[in-house]
């Protein structure tokens, strides 16, 4: 019989031949849940889809009768008939019930153990859910329009990078950020509005504790921009008495990239985000005629 762990399956489409192979099999709905870690019944009805179920859950089956009460008579409890047989445990119940229930008097440390694994197997279905609507999620984006792209850049700068103010006029691109994905994205979203490289000035800044040279490696790395890009780090001054989460090996700091000669990208930009608010709150009202 086909059997599986957390983590094997990379898709829904895998999942799912994973599911019918199971089915086809003989497994009942439950078993298969089980088997592949399934904790939620809309996923399994779409994984099960047009999938017919096996005979022996339509209808009890006197064979399967008699060897559950000769298992039930060994002390064998309601999980390890089903796995031995392949029955439902609500048949096993209805054969069984007459007996009497098997001697298992745990110890209280066998019961924490129990209680562990049962959490951390919920802890595992859970987290294989998570991931699975994540890429699910991921694969329905496919690639982006330049027009897409330009959109998605707007918002991002706007919410990340550093604006304009009526006291404080500062018209030019200056964004900071410590996540990659954030950084190469901006990075890319310039490259749309025909931003070269030697217009780019780029800063790490980080606390002076970390390791600045490997942080600065990194960031020339990712960004493929060499070092006559780049300007000397910005080092924070470290306090021994703040619990700082952002530290170890993955601490790498904040890329601050300033762009010359920017002031017209920038009124674009804050043009085309008042835009998208108009463009979004417009939508659905009637229009004037």
């Amino acid at each position: 019989m086909t059997s599986t762990t957390p983590g094997k399956y990379a898709d829904f489409e895998g999942l799912r031949q994973q599911a019918i192979t199971l089915r086809r099999e003989g497994l009942s709905r439950r078993q298969i849940r089980d088997r592949l870690f399934v904790d939620n019944n809309d996923l399994l009805n779409r994984l099960l889809n047009g999938e017919p179920a096996p005979e022996w859950t339509k209808r009890p089956n006197a064979k399967d009768d008699l060897r559950d009460r000769e298992l039930r008579a060994q002390g064998m409890t309601y999980d390890q008939i089903q796995v031995e047989l392949g029955c439902s445990k609500s048949s096993i119940s209805l054969w069984v019930r007459d007996l009497p229930k098997p001697d298992r008097t745990r110890t209280s440390e066998e019961a924490s153990a129990i209680a562990r694994r049962g959490w951390e197997a919920t802890l595992q279905r859970r987290e294989e859910e998570r991931q699975l609507t994540k890429q699910d999620s991921a694969g329905a984006i496919g690639e982006l329009s330049a027009r897409e792209l330009y959109l998605v850049g707007v918002v991002l700068y706007w919410a990340e990078g550093a604006k304009d103010k009526p006291w404080a006029r500062r018209e030019s691109l200056r964004f900071i950020n410590s996540d990659p994905n954030v950084i190469k994205l901006y990075l890319k979203w310039l490259e749309l509005q025909g931003v070269m490289p030697e217009r780019l000035r780029l800063c790490v800044n980080i606390h002076e504790s970390a390791d600045v040279e490997e942080a600065a490696r990194f960031w020339a790395e990712l960004t493929g921009l060499g070092p006559a890009c780049f300007n000397k780090p910005v080092l924070k001054r470290h306090n021994p008495k703040t619990r700082r989460k952002n530290t170890g090996e993955a601490y790498r700091g904040c890329l601050a990239i300033y762009v010359r000669d920017s002031a017209d990208l920038y009124r674009r930009m804050e043009g085309a985000w008042y835009g998208i608010v108009g463009g979004a709150l417009s939508t659905g009202q009637p229009k004037r005629t």
